[in-house]
């Protein structure tokens, strides 16, 4: 496939490289890409898909060796007919690749676990436990008034959110603009919580693993009935001295709205789901007299887009098997890493980024971007369009209230997820 060197006219179109989705960006040219209304990971999305490499290795492969479709079709199929417990897992995909690949895990008993599950599980295992009050994209631009980031800068994951939420001049209510607290982020990191005027955010540094005793300090002083008044035992937790934490609880409770933002796959410590929960039950407290909402942020390569279509399908997001037809759902055990213990083949899906399989000894079947250069071949390769680059799609925006369809943006000799797994269901018996 060849690509000119611009598109024109330029089209506004739903970017997948964040959660964001950011519906006002548009491909002006691509040799080099440049994006109106881009940012670093739409530009790197881009690029990598319109990369130099992309027609000498866009083909089927066999360990490495080029093949037709069909004949990796046929190779694949194999694999899967053969396999007694089949780990389905990567699944960088929109929701009409998720809905085939739902269907062939029912037809072949396959076990279901996304790239990025270790942090979604986090927030999945919260909300199962006791819910959770969260807010809007829509919110967080026409009403916040003051954010506390925790453990995240935000930016890092997606670029544009001061950007379009936060520093926007066309909110819906005539607010000022919201108050930025830091929470165990470095200071080094927080610039995009600088104002437009210049005013500088509340940065109160900590390092992450330390989160679970100042959240739980948190909580504690919300739950005392005079936190101002009663001496502490000690004069700082974590890290964090009281008064800072004291300071941070006072603005949560006078603003007019405030927004909790937190990313749980920064949350690499044992059972950070409880941080979740500290989190998810402060916002709880402080509802009962103010106005405060969480946002999650999402890890990316589709992941509550897939979550989703699983959740329709079969009851259960992933870390979901099914079993004679019947979904069952471990929200452990159906974990990547367990799984990679005892399955005996591995289907691994990526077509927003060129993400590469776990190393394994089990037969590997590898469906994604065309891009995928592998330090050891996998039994069958086959390269599929690009989400929202090549064919159309729908995904779920990250604060998981709206999906936003994906548009085409060019021509591709390759097939579409969708029809590479519809072709390998149809061909087993």
């Amino acid at each position: 496939m060849k690509t000119s060197n611009d598109t024109s006219p330029a089209i506004n179109f739903s970017c997948p490289a964040c959660g964001l989705l950011c519906d006002d960006v548009a491909l002006v040219s691509t040799s080099p890409v440049r994006i109106q209304n881009g940012c670093t990971k739409s530009i790197t999305f881009f690029e990598q898909a319109y990369s130099n490499e992309y027609d000498n290795i866009a083909s089927a492969s066999l360990f490495g060796k080029a093949t037709d479709l069909n004949t990796a079709i046929k190779a694949a199929t194999k694999i899967l007919r053969g396999s007694k417990q089949p780990l389905f897992s990567g699944l960088g995909t929109e929701v009409t690749g998720m809905r085939s690949v739902m269907h062939l895990a029912e037809k072949t008993g396959a076990t279901l676990d996304h790239m990025h599950s270790e942090g979604a599980i986090l927030n999945t295992l919260t909300l199962q436990n006791g819910g959770w009050q969260n807010t809007t994209l829509t919110e967080v631009k026409n009403r916040a008034t003051l954010i506390l980031a925790i453990g995240t800068d935000i930016v890092s994951s997606h670029p544009r959110f001061f950007e379009k939420l936060v520093w926007n001049a066309d909110s819906m209510f005539d607010k000022t603009s919201p108050e930025i607290i830091y929470l165990g982020v470095p200071k080094e990191n927080t610039q995009a919580g600088i104002s437009p005027s210049g005013t500088q955010p509340l940065v109160v540094e900590a390092e992450i693993a330390k989160l679970p005793e100042i959240m739980n300090a948190l909580q504690a002083l919300m739950n005392s009935k005079n936190p101002l008044h009663k001496k502490p035992s000690t004069d700082q937790v974590g890290g964090v001295s009281i008064a800072s934490l004291l300071n941070i609880l006072e603005k949560l409770k006078a603003a007019q709205y405030a927004v909790v933002v937190w990313a749980a796959g920064n949350f690499k410590y044992a059972h950070a789901e409880l941080t979740i929960q500290s989190i998810t039950q402060l916002i709880v407290k402080i509802n009962k007299t103010s106005r405060i909402a969480g946002l999650p942020l999402n890890a990316g390569d589709g992941d509550l887009s897939v979550n989703n279509t699983s959740t329709w399908l079969s009851g259960f997001p992933t870390r979901n098997r099914f079993t004679h037809g019947k979904a069952e759902y471990d929200a452990y055990y159906f974990s990547s890493a367990e799984q990679l213990k005892s399955c005996d083949a591995l289907l691994w899906i990526s077509t927003f980024n060129a993400h590469l399989p776990p190393a394994t000894g089990v037969p590997t079947i590898v469906i994604g971007h065309p891009n995928m250069q592998f330090e050891r071949e996998p039994d069958v390769f086959i390269p599929v369009c690009i989400p929202g680059i090549d064919h159309l799609g729908a995904m779920a925006r990250m604060d998981n209230v709206v999906s936003l369809p994906l548009k085409k943006v060019r021509e591709s000799t390759l097939p579409t997820l969708s029809y590479v797994i519809t072709q390998i269901k149809d061909s087993l018996t």
